[in-house]
């Protein structure tokens, strides 16, 4: 069983909050993992995809509770939002009593409007929210993994495996959902065939109604084509023969469902007027886009005007897991300006900004991140930055700026 570093923190919010609350799409392990967490901690454990359980929690939830016993664990608590006022009222009898409330409940769910509005209002104070990722490439590789920085001091004693392009767009492909890695018969095109029809439509379709499921997959076909890329409503409205109004609409469902992620521009009022305004879009996982584009093979991936795209969704997702797994905020966006200048990444930390390119290739010099400049007037302090590509060592183009292996994020 891979082990998932987001474990660690779950752990640590148990002595600290009454209620954890883990949401993630579908299928990244949130179930495997709070089984887990059952076993080792004598959790009693409920979930509520079994219809006999659904059925007596939505009939009487206060009972539900109290049959099952505490500190509990429930899995897909969104098909019973009830609850969370049951788990409210038990929670505050035990702060009451000045009994230790924390780590009481762990609750387990798809990111549903209904239950995170349940959760917002609830359990306000009482609970903390872990967003649970596929798996990430340092937790397949049984690597340590911590949130990248573009800082020279943290990568100089790093050891770094030589890269296989090869095995990066192998598992571009691939995808990083955990049962392609668990289950040794299980291919990645049965998988995502049986994951869109499955949970995709499903789930999409708790959330808004879905008229034409034929005309729902064209948009996510084409729009899996757009990652990596700035979102235009109008285009795709445009080349489907959809409303705007519903564009919007199944954007919005597939973000809730978090199969995709909106990139916002970076803003300041004195670059205001001359940079773009859109946001970039990003499939969260490389082997659904892959799938959705059709793209079943790493040697055709290799060779296509997609290569560059899904390369930078990669790298975009595993920056991602590692501030995710590890419970740090990631405050990231993208630049570009009416001059087509372009910035792949922006980091805010600390209040510094740290700018990255993705890069396909190997070997780089200071023309390839020219765009760097066009923030100086920025008012906050500017770190070290630099590039990620597939070179096997890190190198240095001056004092400030770097290039660094992908498999170092």
């Amino acid at each position: 069983m891979i082990k998932r570093t987001i474990k660690k923190q779950i752990l640590e919010k148990m002595e600290l909050f009454p209620v954890i609350v883990i949401t993630g799409p579908r299928q990244v392990g949130k179930s495997t993992l709070v089984v887990e967490i059952a076993k080792e901690k004598k959790y009693k454990y409920i979930t509520l995809d079994s219809l006999e359980e659904r059925k007596l929690a939505l009939q009487d939830p206060k009972f539900f509770i109290e049959s099952k016993g505490y500190p509990l664990i429930i899995d897909e608590i969104q098909y019973a939002p009830v609850l969370l006022e049951i788990i409210e009222s038990i929670v505050n009898k035990y702060r009451i009593k000045n009994l230790q409330s924390n780590g009481l409940f762990i609750l387990t769910g798809s990111q549903t409007f209904q239950m995170m509005r349940g959760v917002t209002q609830s359990l306000a104070g009482r609970a903390t929210i872990i967003n649970m990722p596929n798996l990430s490439n340092n937790e397949i590789r049984e690597k340590k993994e911590r949130p990248f920085l573009p800082l020279l001091n943290n990568h100089v004693d790093a050891e770094i495996e030589k890269i296989s392009v090869d095995d990066i767009f192998q598992k571009i492909v691939k995808g990083f959902y955990p049962e392609i890695y668990k289950n040794r018969n299980m291919d990645a095109y049965s998988f995502y065939s049986a994951y869109i029809s499955t949970y995709v439509d499903r789930d999409i379709s708790e959330i808004i109604n879905i008229k034409n499921k034929t005309r729902f997959h064209d948009f996510l076909m084409l729009l899996s084509s757009l990652t990596g890329q700035e979102l235009v409503y109008e285009s795709l409205s445009k080349n489907l023969g959809i409303s705007v109004v519903t564009i919007k609409e199944w954007i919005s469902a597939l973000e809730t469902s978090e199969l995709i992620y909106l990139l916002k521009p970076y803003n300041e009022l004195s670059i205001t007027k001359r940079i773009v305004k859109r946001s970039k879009i990003y499939f969260t996982d490389t082997g659904l886009a892959c799938h959705l584009m059709k793209i079943y093979d790493y040697k055709n991936l290799m060779v296509s005007r997609f290569a560059g795209q899904l390369f930078e969704t990669y790298v975009f997702n595993e920056l991602r897991k590692g501030y995710l797994n590890n419970g740090y905020p990631l405050d990231i966006y993208y630049y570009r300006d009416n001059h087509q200048n372009e910035i792949d990444f922006i980091l805010l930390n600390s209040g510094s900004l740290h700018f990255i390119e993705c890069k396909k290739g190997m070997l780089f010099d200071l023309k390839d991140v020219k765009a760097f400049n066009c923030l100086s007037e920025t008012k906050y302090k500017i770190g070290e930055s630099g590039i990620i590509c597939l070179t096997d060592k890190v190198y240095s183009l001056k004092k400030d700026i770097h290039v660094f292996p992908v498999l170092l994020i």
